[in-house]
Parts: C-alpha cells; sequence; structure tokens
C-alpha cells in the first residue's frame, strides 16, 4: 500500500510541477503581448505626430508664403499670352509630296505580318497537300 502512497504523491507532484510550467508560460506570453500592444500604441502615435507635422507642413498658406519669400515668381498676367495669329508659320516637312509615308508603310507591314497564317512546320496548313 506505501508504494501505491508514494506513486500517487509522486503523479501529484508532477502535475503539480507540469501545471506551474504552463501557469508561467502563459504569464510570459501574456506579458510579451502586452509589450506588443504597448509597442504598438507607440507606433501608432508617432505615425500619428508624423502626419500631424506632415499636414502643418503641407499646408496651402505656409507653402505660399515659402514661395513668395523664396522664389521670384510673379503673378499671371493677361497681355502675357499671344494672339493664335501671331504664331509662327509651321517648319517645313521633311517628307517630299507625294512619298509614301513612312509610319504609315510600317503600320501596314505590321498588320500584314499579323495576317498571315502562321505555321509550326511541323503540321502541314489546311489545304497545303504533300
Amino acid at each position: 500500500m506505501r508504494i501505491i502512497h508514494f506513486l500517487v504523491i509522486g503523479a501529484l507532484v508532477f502535475a503539480a510541477a507540469y501545471v506551474y510550467r504552463i501557469k508561467m508560460e502563459s504569464t510570459a506570453r501574456v506579458e510579451r503581448v502586452l509589450r506588443l500592444n504597448a509597442e504598438i500604441r507607440e507606433q501608432r502615435d508617432a505615425i500619428a505626430a508624423l502626419r500631424a507635422e506632415w499636414a502643418k507642413l503641407d499646408a496651402p498658406l505656409r507653402l505660399q508664403g515659402l514661395a513668395e519669400r523664396h522664389l521670384s515668381l510673379k503673378p499671371l498676367v493677361a497681355t502675357q499670352y499671344d494672339q493664335l495669329k501671331s504664331l509662327p508659320e509651321r517648319p517645313p516637312a521633311f517628307a517630299r509630296p507625294g512619298a509614301p509615308d513612312p509610319i504609315g508603310a510600317m503600320i501596314n507591314t505590321i498588320e500584314a505580318a499579323a495576317e498571315a497564317p502562321s505555321t509550326t512546320g511541323s503540321v502541314p496548313a489546311p489545304g497545303d497537300q504533300q
């Protein structure tokens, strides 16, 4: 009977040690999760601060003030645009009159190549008898 008591007590001690180990692992994991949540919160706060700073730096009034201070830009005046009749003449054409259009010829060549029947050589094309 004493051997059974020792075995039962040993099993209880082993079970208690196993439960204690599981509890410690779960406590460590909970602490890790809490640390990660705190880091996530810090990163979100940092992102929010950077977005606020970007919004401040990107404000149109601030940019307009910087442009006025550092660039020598002048406002547009309606008289600085000229009329269409004052445009210079069109430059001379480089293709001779009556010569075929070189770009059109390229397009026609590409279209003709695309319309050509494609055969692999291993199988005769339909209608080809050898």
